[in-house]
């Protein structure tokens, strides 16, 4: 196994570390326990028993519900609807497409649900977990069990329950972990009818005259000083005294970007770049994006608009923007806990605990942001537990695919004020061209998405569990 301090899992000296809400449950030797049904869950349970092993998986929802969520059905978004870029210069088309070549369920559901998003991959929510949900439960080596988990279960165990891990269980992992707990706030946008969206003022297009799939709204100065005054008065959630308040700038809420500065909203998720007001046929002083949320195009959600402003200050915010003045806002922001573990001083590139090698981590607790980022963990830790159920070696993929270099980030990044990473380019290596010049970002990305889904998909391909399907992009050979 990789990793310099392994030892046998202490089941003797960690007592909790067993499943009093189901004690008659033993795990076989060819059994997999995963522990949570989001994103990454649901992955880990498919992926383990597609290898082969049985697998029990653990869901606390509908009994106990959290904050964030609203429904029984595994894998519920409760952020943006989208996967994002499919592009072969974007870095998260590399890992959608690593994704797809090994029958991700996350990435069938999200092709079966998908929404006009110009370049991105969104989904209809509703109809993308309602798929997720009836692929797991169909699938006849998983046994579904929905309770709350209070203690950790015997056996091997991949512990996805995400963000929003319930006070019990992490109480029960503190032993395993040493407590290497941190927590931040994870926010959504608000999400408005379409009907009761001006579109005399908004206007429909994508930036750099790509497809129309974004309503814009747009701003003069004098709407925006106007918006901004209101964004700076506006009173936002207060946090309790055991709530630390750290924000994940992936997922920054737009009070929190003013709060850096009069014009860092308009360098941000306010960009006006790109985008020609048909009024004017100039770039506004600032624009409001909107992205279809549900396949009828009756609800649209704010493009980085995460909040966490109290119910009646974000309404008159977003009715402060030019095209939402008599918006309907179907769901406010909202913000909520988001807990995470120290990545790199507890787990290696495998997803295992280093000190306790039986239990794996994925998804937002083990230190990724963002959903195809949970997924993609999820995959690799049900993988890797069946190996391990069938007393094989864990594996790591290569470090020229996306999903090798988000791990291995994981596991080595430095430890000091750790905070989740999402999928970029500075995760794999550089590439360059013998006999070339320094080659720029467009032509070198295109390479580099070729490099790592060939690397990826030959790595799969040695799998014994696993069926590398031919219908992704293709991966042509790139010079070294």
């Amino acid at each position: 196994m990789r990793g310099a301090r392994r030892r046998a899992f202490p089941f003797a000296t960690l007592a909790r570390m067993k499943s009093p809400s189901n004690p008659g449950h033993q795990p076989g030797h060819n059994t997999v326990t995963v522990v949570g049904a989001g994103l990454s869950g649901s992955e880990a349970a498919l992926a383990a028993a597609n290898a082969g092993v049985q697998v029990i998986l653990y869901e606390m929802r509908p009994q106990k519900m959290t904050p964030a969520h609203r429904s029984a059905n595994f894998a519920e978004l409760v952020c943006s609807n989208s996967l994002g870029g499919e592009a072969d210069t974007n870095a998260k088309g590399l890992l959608q497409a690593e994704m797809l070549s090994v029958g991700s369920v996350v990435m069938q559901a999200a092709h079966q649900a998908r929404l006009p998003a110009g370049g991105a991959l969104a989904v209809e929510r509703d109809s993308f977990s309602a798929q997720v949900t009836r692929m797991v439960r169909e699938h006849p080596g998983i046994t579904v069990r929905q309770e709350e988990l209070t203690e950790l279960p015997e056996g091997i165990t991949v512990i996805a329950t995400g963000p929003l891990t319930s006070d019990a269980l992490a109480r029960a992992l503190a032993p395993v972990t040493g407590g290497e707990h941190l927590s931040f706030y994870d926010a959504a946008a608000p999400v408005v009818a379409f009907d009761s969206i001006d579109m005399d003022l908004a206007f429909r297009a994508g930036r750099y005259d790509q497809s129309a799939d974004y309503i814009n709204c747009p701003m003069n100065k004098e709407e925006y000083e106007r918006f901004y005054a209101a964004i700076e008065l506006a009173r936002s959630h207060t946090p309790h005294d055991w709530e630390k308040l750290e924000f994940f700038d992936g997922c920054m809420p737009i009070e929190e970007i003013a709060r850096r500065g009069f014009n860092t909203p308009r360098f941000g998720p306010m960009s006006p770049k790109g985008l020609d007001d048909p009024r004017t046929g100039r770039w506004p002083y600032a624009v409001v994006q909107l992205r279809q949320e549900d396949r009828e195009g009756r609800m649209w959600s704010l493009v980085g608009f995460q909040t966490g402003l109290k119910w009646g200050d974000q309404k008159t915010v977003v009715q402060l923007i030019p095209g939402l003045q008599n918006a309907e806002i179907v769901r406010y922001g909202v913000m909520h806990r988001n807990t995470y573990l120290n990545a790199p001083k507890l787990i290696d590139s495998t997803l295992q605990l280093r000190e306790h090698p039986r239990l794996l981590v994925a998804g937002v607790l083990a230190g990724t942001e963002g959903y195809l980022e949970s997924a993609a963990t999820g995959w690799l830790a049900g993988t890797n537990a069946a190996r391990l159920a069938r007393g094989e070696e864990p594996l790591t993929p290569p470090q020229e695919s996306m999903l090798g270099g988000l791990v291995r980030y994981l596991a080595s990044a430095n430890a000091k004020n750790f905070q989740p990473m999402n999928t970029n380019w500075a995760l794999v290596p550089d590439l360059t061209v013998e006999g070339r010049k320094k080659l720029g970002k467009r032509e070198k990305r295109p390479l580099m998405y070729q490099r790592g889904l060939q690397a990826f998909r030959a790595w799969a391909t040695g799998l014994k569990s696993v069926q590398v399907s031919p219908g992704t992009p293709s991966a042509e050979t790139v010079p070294s």
